[in-house]
């Protein structure tokens, strides 16, 4: 371990060599004054995305993990390496940053996140204004927690129809100006920057979730111990979306899960038998039979 650095930054990468090369280089490129520990979390990729991390960034810490152990459990395997934990390590940087790999960064994002989250001790965690290739913002970037009422809303379509309602469109919360500067319920894992003393508090990742769900679990978490969510437009990233996750068969079922997973921990307990039987069937016909033993289990625990 070295002196404490600002921020630790951990890129989970499953086979986006390029796109993983070009958020580096970002990094490499973004103001000096924030003292970052970088850590690739490379999961069995078969594109040489290792050995180009090795050549090119010989300053950024590598785990190769022999195979691809999911979202969630390979950023911990990070954030552990960084001295996250609970309790941390005395060197753990003052914040923690799970960034994806198709992310790119202007020099002044990370200066700007970091100066804003040091003028709010309450603030426990903020994500940066995420735009798309095409300029349109990632939904994705600012949410509501998927209640079963929020989630019935998106699920039959009401959100796509009624954007601008205060009712049904709080899932992307896509009533509000992408510009306003906003206390959220959950940001998104692609640039999700966490302050140490809630990591010591609450933990790392539930890595019951494979892929998905994982951030929102832990902004959930965060929340409920009283510190705020942020999100802030005044940095703006580049996001160029499902680069890895458009390779992978499996991640339109883990979707699904981790919906599943979600509503389990955090709401099953707590919801009147009609709208819990609702729920359940909504994620069937969206999961398909792999998620039915799921479901049914959860069914009866009901």
């Amino acid at each position: 371990m070295t002196a404490q650095a600002d921020i630790g930054i951990v890129i989970v990468n499953w086979n986006t060599r390029e796109l993983l090369r070009g958020c580096l280089r970002s990094l490499a490129e973004s103001d000096a004054r924030v003292v970052r520990r970088v850590v690739v979390v490379d999961n069995a990729s078969s594109d040489d995305s290792a050995a180009m991390v090795r050549a090119d960034f010989p300053d950024v810490t590598l785990i190769e993990n022999p195979q691809n152990t999911g979202y969630a459990a390979a950023n911990n395997l990070g954030l552990e390496q960084l001295g996250f934990g609970r309790p941390c390590h005395a060197s753990a940087p003052r914040y923690a940053l799970l960034l994806n790999p198709d992310t790119e960064l202007p020099t002044d994002a990370l200066s700007q996140m970091v100066a804003r989250l040091d003028s709010d001790p309450q603030i426990g965690a903020a994500g940066p204004r995420l735009v798309l290739p095409d300029g349109k913002l990632d939904l994705a970037c600012r949410r509501s927690f998927p209640t079963p009422e929020v989630a019935l809303w998106r699920m039959v379509g009401l959100s796509k129809l009624f954007p601008k309602s205060r009712l049904f469109g709080r899932y992307n919360l896509t009533y509000l100006d992408e510009h306003l500067e906003t206390e959220v319920d959950c940001v998104v894992g692609a640039f999700m920057m966490v302050r140490r003393e809630v990591i010591e508090r609450v933990g790392l990742l539930d890595d019951t979730f494979w892929m998905y769900g994982e951030d929102i679990d832990w902004a959930y978490r965060i929340k409920q111990d009283g510190w705020k969510i942020l999100y802030y437009p005044k940095v703006t990233v580049l996001h160029i979306k499902r680069a890895a996750s458009r390779q992978n068969p499996r991640t339109k079922l883990e979707f699904q899960r981790a919906s599943l997973i979600f509503y389990h921990k955090h709401y099953a307990r707590t919801t009147p038998r009609l709208m819990h039987w609702a729920v359940l069937l909504g994620l069937l016909i969206k999961g398909g039979r792999p998620l039915w033993a799921d479901i049914r289990a959860l069914g009866k625990s009901h």
